[in-house]
């Protein structure tokens, strides 16, 4: 334990002798705003000394995170109003303003900011760094990173929570996969018109894409919209709209979900425009057994037999589960004629048991997500029974990767 004059001491000795060797210093000054409240004078002294010894910044933290935009911004303002020094910002997220009491620092002079890819950290995490360069940039005109820079922003975001191996949060503002969809019919329509009326921004300048959710609550204009987003021209096309609107509305009845099954919806809207896709295969039959030996050892193999270029082909595998082991059968019976699947990896699968829909008895829907080691690609399938569901996805999931891979 020290006294705080000691501890003043420290600060001094300990800058001065790092800038004597030639090093810049930042003082990071944890647990200022609470330092603050309870002792102004002190706190600005700390401040003081480290600037007068040589500290290059003192940056600001809000360790707690209990600070309000309104206040933060008061003290910072405070702060270089009576002192010399350079100021730095920390915060962290428990009340869920540490991109505001950011921005609201900035605003009262801080130069320097710190927080963290995706709000990354402990407890509630951090201030987003990608929030607040973008809130920065594009809303306040500040140039804090290059303009071609800045349209990475999505694809690191996305990169990080690779790497990091946490799920990327899809209403993340500005990079989420749902930061710019629309789902509604009225707010399609809108949309059609004149896109900013539901959008704050371009998507494009931080490297995003405006999305349209399908589901039962789409009319023409959202179907018109999400194939264009695709690649079709579906514009006057009232016969195949309806047509399309009608099968989303009646497959939604039975379970089924496009907003998060991209891939499923265009097969669909490929069916229903009458696009002549190859048929790559044919399922004659599948089966999947778990077994557990005495031991307590489970096994699982899976046995899938297709009609692929005319031959028929039988193939077994095993697996860590059912699914698992029938998505690795059909791709091993398959690659033999299409070698293109041996890139498929399957990367996610979410289940969800629904109630009776309209009169039935509960239902599964499954949620596949598949990559090719470039992109990924999300399909649905639905059932009472789920390993069925998830053949069904898995099936859905293969035929997309061969027409991807522009397979004839």
């Amino acid at each position: 334990k020290t006294t705080l004059q000691e501890n003043i001491a420290m600060i001094k000795d300990t800058v001065a002798y790092l800038t004597n060797e030639g090093r810049r210093v930042f003082l990071d000054a944890e647990h200022f705003f609470d330092g603050y409240r309870s002792n102004k004078a002190y706190a600005l002294e700390v401040v003081n000394a480290a600037t007068q010894a040589g500290a290059e910044l003192v940056a600001l933290c809000d360790t707690n995170g209990g600070m309000l935009p309104d206040e933060l911004g008061e003290v910072v303002h405070e702060v270089l109003s009576t002192t010399k020094a350079r100021i730095g910002i920390h915060c962290h997220d428990d009340t869920n303003c540490a991109v505001a009491n950011t921005l609201s620092a900035v605003d009262a002079g801080a130069t320097h900011v710190q927080g963290t890819a995706n709000g990354y950290g402990e407890r509630s995490g951090n201030a987003n760094l990608f929030s607040v360069v973008a809130n920065l940039q594009l809303k306040k005109g500040k140039i804090v990173v290059p303009s071609e820079a800045i349209k990475e922003m999505t694809r690191i975001a996305h990169a990080v929570s690779e790497i990091t191996n946490i799920n990327p949060n899809q209403h993340q503002p500005y990079v989420g996969f749902s930061a710019f969809a629309h789902k509604a019919g009225l707010h399609a329509s809108a949309v059609k018109i004149d896109p900013m009326l539901y959008q704050h921004i371009d998507p494009m300048l931080v490297g995003n894409d405006m999305r349209t959710l399908v589901s039962d609550m789409a009319g023409r204009a959202s179907i018109e919209l999400k194939g264009k987003e695709m690649g079709y021209n579906l514009e006057g096309n009232k016969e195949v709209l309806t047509s399309v609107v009608e099968k989303v509305k009646e497959m939604e009845s039975r379970g089924y979900t496009f907003e998060a099954a991209d891939a499923s919806f265009e097969l669909l809207l490929r069916n229903e425009l009458g696009e002549q896709d190859p048929k790559y295969f044919t399922v004659q039959s599948w089966k999947a057994t778990v077994e557990q030996d005495e031991k307590g050892l489970v096994t699982t193999q899976a046995t899938v037999k297709v009609n692929a270029d005319g031959k028929n082909i039988e193939q077994a595998a095993s697996g860590n589960g059912p699914v698992n082991a029938l998505d690795k059968a059909l791709r091993a019976a398959l690659e033999k004629i299409y070698p293109e699947l041996n890139k498929l990896e399957l990367i996610d699968y979410k289940v969800r048991i629904l109630e009776g829909v309209k009169g039935t008895g509960a239902v599964t829907r499954v949620l596949i997500e598949t990559t090719d080691g470039n992109t990924q690609w999300d399909t649905v399938g639905v059932h009472e029974n789920v390993i069925a569901a998830s053949w069904n996805a898995i099936s859905d999931a293969v035929t997309y990767g061969l027409l991807k891979a522009n397979v004839k």
